[in-house]
């Protein structure tokens, strides 16, 4: 069952509080280059992400996003990291989240301005604990970066915003090692009720990222944790996003897309079954429709998930039969399968 956390929203998104986990990214543009990031928000937008996070380093880019997010179809969050000033004109930009730890911010009275000027804005603030840059005390103390460090680390930071009485936040506690990832946010979960923005950073490229990020976040999801999430990849960012809908929905926790069944191929399988579904696949990427397909590849388990999904194809000798909710519509040779399939999703 899905852990009960308090409730925040992003613009119109809402997070915690039994809002579905959302689905997010970051660009990778340089933020100061405005046509370019707004073109790959919308990219992004059109798979189906609900937030996006830009980097700030400078001024310059502070001030591009408040471009930036008056043309975004979806929020903007700033991404601020030790300039209090920066925080202050993207929140005057109008942008709709900070991520931030305000013990990199400096004195507490720099906290407290951008606290206030968040808190005239209902924007709120993601504490994001890192592994790979904690607390040069809390590294002493415990040795190098535990889970039971990252999480000291997200409570102090906590601490700092509660005591200028903010409480509009969500807390992420990211390692590149997965076991490690999931204890830290096992053991936040046990002390807070603020929402969790999950992920496991630096997860690496399309193929290895994928596998650390559904394992993590598979086993966090299935645990209740988490109200928002990004698979870290190093490659598109629409793959984040596509990847992120994928694990979701494997938990059947959301759903978005084709929902898709192919068979892994066998000595029974008589036609190129790795080819229609990898050309089925690649065209169903931009069809949102909410059902079930299956590319099946011989007679034994072809025709039982076939007639079992929306559409389907069950192989047989350099030809297939073709399923459209449980009946054969026709049966049409094997260069023609990926084409038959995608005529009958689009006559749905």
């Amino acid at each position: 069952m899905k852990k009960m956390t308090r409730q925040i929203h992003i613009g119109a998104v809402l997070i915690g509080g039994g809002a579905p986990c959302s689905v997010q990214s970051m660009c990778s543009t340089d933020t100061r280059d405005v046509a370019a990031t707004v073109a790959q928000i919308e990219e992004l937008a059109a798979v189906g992400c609900e937030i996006v996070r830009c980097a700030v380093p400078d001024m310059d880019a502070a001030c591009a996003l408040s471009r930036i997010t008056t043309l975004s179809p979806i929020p903007v969050v700033a991404d601020i990291h030790f300039d209090y000033k920066l925080a202050l004109q993207v929140l005057a930009g109008g942008v709709d989240g900070l991520r931030l730890n305000p013990g990199n911010i400096g004195e507490k009275w720099k906290v407290a301005e951008i606290v206030a000027a968040a808190a005239e804005r209902s924007v709120p603030i993601r504490i994001g604990v890192n592994a790979g840059s904690l607390e040069k005390e809390l590294l002493e103390k415990y040795g190098h970066p535990t889970a039971e460090a990252m999480v000291e680390s997200a409570l102090g930071h906590i601490h700092i915003l509660e005591d200028v009485h903010y409480q509009e936040i969500k807390v992420s506690l990211k390692s590149s090692d997965v076991m490690k990832t999931v204890s830290a946010y096992r053991l936040f979960s046990l002390q807070s009720d603020y929402p969790v923005h999950i992920g496991i950073t630096e997860a690496g490229t399309l193929f290895s990222g994928t596998i650390k990020s559904s394992v993590g976040l598979g086993i966090l999801l299935a645990d209740g944790i988490g109200d928002t999430l990004r698979v870290s990849l190093t490659g598109a960012v629409r793959d984040e996003v596509r990847v992120g809908y994928d694990i979701l929905k494997a938990l059947g926790m959301r759903q978005r897309g084709i929902n898709f069944v192919s068979c892994p191929t066998c000595g029974r399988c008589k036609i190129d079954l790795i080819q229609v579904a990898e050309e089925v696949e690649k065209r169903l990427q931009g069809v949102d429709k909410q059902i079930t397909v299956a590319v099946m590849g011989c007679a034994v388990n072809g025709p039982g998930e076939a007639r079992e999904a929306d559409v389907g194809i069950a192989g047989g000798k350099g030809e297939g039969l073709v399923f459209r909710h449980g009946e054969i519509v026709r049966k049409v040779p094997e260069h023609l399968l990926a084409d038959a399939l995608l005529e009958e999703i689009h006559a749905l």
